[in-house]
C-alpha cells in the first residue's frame, strides 16, 4: 500500500558502514522510492557526478541557500558542507513518492525537528574493526581522515536513540531486507493514510 502523501526516509550511519550500497539496492528493488540528491562543498570523488551523486558547489553559493532557508538540513562534516535541498522533498512527497536522505547525525536530528513524521533508520557495522577495514579499503581516505572518521563514529554512536530503528549490516542483503520491512510497516500505518477508508469501500461505509 502506498500511502497519498509520501514518506521522508532518513538513514544515517558512520562513514564506511556501507549505507551507500543499501540505499544502492533499495533503490532498484523499490520503484516509489527516490534518493535525494544532497547539495556538498566537498570535491567530487572518482566516478562521482554533478546533479546525480551530489550537486557540487563552493561554499560561499551553499551558505547562499543557507540563508534563503533553501536546504530542509544542513551540517559541518571533516571540513565540508552538506545539505538537503527543500523543494525537491517537497515536490515527490506531495506526489506519493517516498523520499530516502543519506546525511549525517546532527543533520538527521535537525530533520526531525523540521520533519517529526520522518522515519528514522541508523545503520550500524557489525564491529569497529569491521568499520575500520572498510574504509581502508575504500582507498580514498589517508591515514590521518581514517582516524577522524572512526573518532567521528564514535561520537555518532551516542546518538542511535534519536533514531527508530537500528540495522546491523553485518550483510547487505539481509541489511536491504530489514530496511524494505521497515519501510512497509511505516506505509501501513493508518496515521499515513486516514482515508483508507473512504478509498477503498466508497459509498459502502454508512
Amino acid at each position: 500500500m502506498v500511502a497519498e502523501k509520501g514518506m521522508l526516509i532518513v538513514v544515517s550511519a558512520p562513514s564506511g558502514t556501507g549505507k551507500g550500497a543499501i540505499i544502492k539496492k533499495l533503490l532498484i528493488e523499490d520503484k516509489n522510492i527516490t534518493h535525494s540528491v544532497s547539495a556538498t562543498t566537498r570535491e567530487p570523488r572518482k566516478g562521482e557526478k554533478d546533479g546525480v551523486s551530489y550537486f557540487f558547489m563552493n561554499k560561499s553559493d551553499f551558505k547562499k541557500m543557507i540563508t534563503k532557508g533553501a536546504l530542509i538540513e544542513w551540517d559541518e562534516y571533516c571540513g565540508n558542507y552538506y545539505g538537503t535541498p527543500k523543494k525537491y522533498i517537497d515536490d515527490v512527497t506531495a506526489a506519493g513518492g517516498d523520499v530516502i536522505l543519506d546525511i549525517t547525525v546532527a543533520g538527521a536530528v535537525n530533520i526531525k525537528k523540521e520533519c517529526p513524521e520522518a522515519v528514522m533508520i541508523f545503520v550500524l557495522p557489525p564491529s569497529i574493526k569491521e568499520l575500520e577495514r572498510r574504509i581502508k579499503d575504500r582507498g580514498t581516505d589517508s591515514t590521518a581522515d581514517i582516524s577522524s572518521r572512526l573518532e567521528f563514529a564514535y561520537s555518532e554512536f551516542n546518538n542511535i536513540g534519536d533514531y527508530e530503528y537500528a540495522v546491523v549490516n553485518d550483510n547487505l542483503d539481509t541489511a536491504v531486507e530489514e530496511v524494505k520491512a521497515i519501510i512497509a510497516a511505516e506505509r501501513m500505518k493508518y496515521k499515513r493514510n486516514p482515508l483508507i477508508l473512504d478509498n477503498l469501500y466508497k459509498g459502502d461505509l454508512k
